[in-house]
């Protein structure tokens, strides 16, 4: 058996597996999915799985391979698709991880998991306030949106879980703290995390799990932690606070320490002080350096300078990027903007489907072996080719030999050009609330 046979084996297993317990992923255990269908569990979940940018007909019709008398109403798809519950699709995107452990390692020990944040624009909808931004500048009639934020391994280059939230409830800070609270792939992870991740709970949150991290932050945020009006050109040092809730300096319980006190206001979420913990001790490296002509960067971190001196946190977190050009594959190549739904809810089962989709494609691709001696540039495979080709196969397209699939994937390769930069060609868009259908 080939290794893209085993890959899309692994993933029917998983599936097909679930339907033993299949009372944990459904509303109403015992009684949804009880009844023999032509869409039943297993073949609903896998039909999410294959599901392209075309019409939920269209796309049925491809699934049931064109035979009338076994093809679904999209109807039918929709009353069985009210059955599931989200945890059905974030299991298979865990566990199909689970069952592909990386060996690509930072320093051939740590995992570089890159944390953000990403939008993705839904069907215009007035009556839905939570996801429903009123016409301004950017859109005259207004638009639906919905946020998420998904963690990332930066050099297995796959998905490992996402937090859905409607755009108008979205809170950065506590998706990432409930995504570090759930991180169960174990080694030695480093999260990284742009400056909209910056806060205490989210610091204090990585340190209770005794996570690695490296989060960039605002300069207020680092004169607020080190208590001083003006930040030196270039910093690393390590610095300590007490946080607590009260401002009665009588209630401290190390009034010596009075210059590390630091006052987390009631309404500011802070998990890990309660009335048995009034005070919260928090240790960490504060790095400060020059990326440009009067512009800086700061990285809250608590990475011991033995092993990650200033210019190593400055190359980790660059690799941050990596992340960026996934979002644009997942969107634009996967096809995680043509949703078959209004509601949010059945979306979020979309956006996971379309993260294990990237990720067995980024499994299978990562097998390929790649001709180092030719000429001036080394070469990668052209993903986005790669990424056709493996949804091809895992639709079960007959004119693709099993066999085949390497070769396929390595006739089409990009050269590798480094230190590559491009002035960022900034122009407004207006949100597209409808996106038409591929053929």
């Amino acid at each position: 058996m080939s290794f893209p046979q085993e890959v899309k084996s692994t993933l029917w297993a998983i599936v097909d597996s679930m339907a033993c317990h299949k009372d944990s992923f459904v509303k109403n255990p015992g009684v949804d999915f009880s009844r023999d269908r032509k869409l039943g569990f297993v073949k609903l979940l896998r039909f999410f799985l294959r599901m392209g940018c075309g019409c939920i007909n269209h796309e049925l019709l491809k699934f049931f391979s064109f035979h009338p008398q076994e093809v679904p109403t999209a109807s039918a798809f929709i009353q069985q698709r009210a059955k599931l519950l989200p945890d059905a699709f974030r299991h298979i995107l865990t566990q199909f991880n689970f069952a592909f452990p990386s060996t690509a390692k930072f320093a051939g020990k740590y995992s570089l998991i890159a944390a953000d944040g990403c939008e993705f624009n839904i069907a215009r909808n007035p009556r839905d306030p939570s996801t429903f931004y009123p016409p301004s500048g950017k859109s005259k009639k207004g638009f639906n949106s919905l946020h998420t934020v998904s963690l990332y391994d930066l050099f297995a280059k796959r998905y490992l879980d996402v937090v859905v939230q409607p755009v108008r409830q979205k809170n950065e800070y506590a998706a990432l703290c409930q995504l570090l609270d759930r991180y169960r792939y174990g080694g030695c992870p480093i999260f990284i995390a742009d400056r909209g991740f910056a806060s205490y709970n989210v610091f204090a949150h990585a340190l209770e799990n005794v996570f690695f991290f490296a989060i960039r932050a605002k300069d207020i945020n680092v004169k607020r932690f080190l208590a001083v009006d003006t930040l030196p050109p270039q910093m690393d040092q390590w610095a300590s606070v007490i946080l607590t809730r009260s401002t009665a300096r009588k209630r401290r319980l190390q009034p010596e320490l009075g210059h590390l006190y630091r006052y987390v206001c009631k309404n500011v979420s802070f998990d890990f002080i309660t009335d048995s913990r009034p005070e919260y001790l928090m240790r960490l490296r504060l790095v400060r350096f020059q990326i440009a002509e009067g512009s800086y960067e700061n990285i809250i971190t608590n990475l011991p300078e033995d092993e990650f001196p200033l210019e190593e946190i400055k190359y980790i977190y660059r690799l941050r990027w990596g992340q960026e050009t996934a979002f644009r594959d997942l969107k634009h190549t996967i096809g995680t903007v043509n949703f078959h739904s209004k509601s949010p809810e059945y979306i979020e089962f979309e956006i996971i489907c379309r993260m294990t989709l990237y990720n067995y494609c980024t499994i299978i691709t990562m097998e390929i072996p790649i001709k180092k001696d030719r000429g001036k540039w080394e070469y990668q495979v052209n993903l986005s080719m790669a990424m056709k080709i493996c949804f091809e196969f895992l639709s079960e397209n007959k004119n693709i030999d099993p066999e085949n699939v390497n070769g396929l994937i390595s006739q089409y390769t990009l050269p590798i050009r480094p230190d590559r930069a491009y002035a960022r060609r900034l122009r407004p868009q207006s949100p597209a609330s409808f996106t038409y259908r591929f053929i």
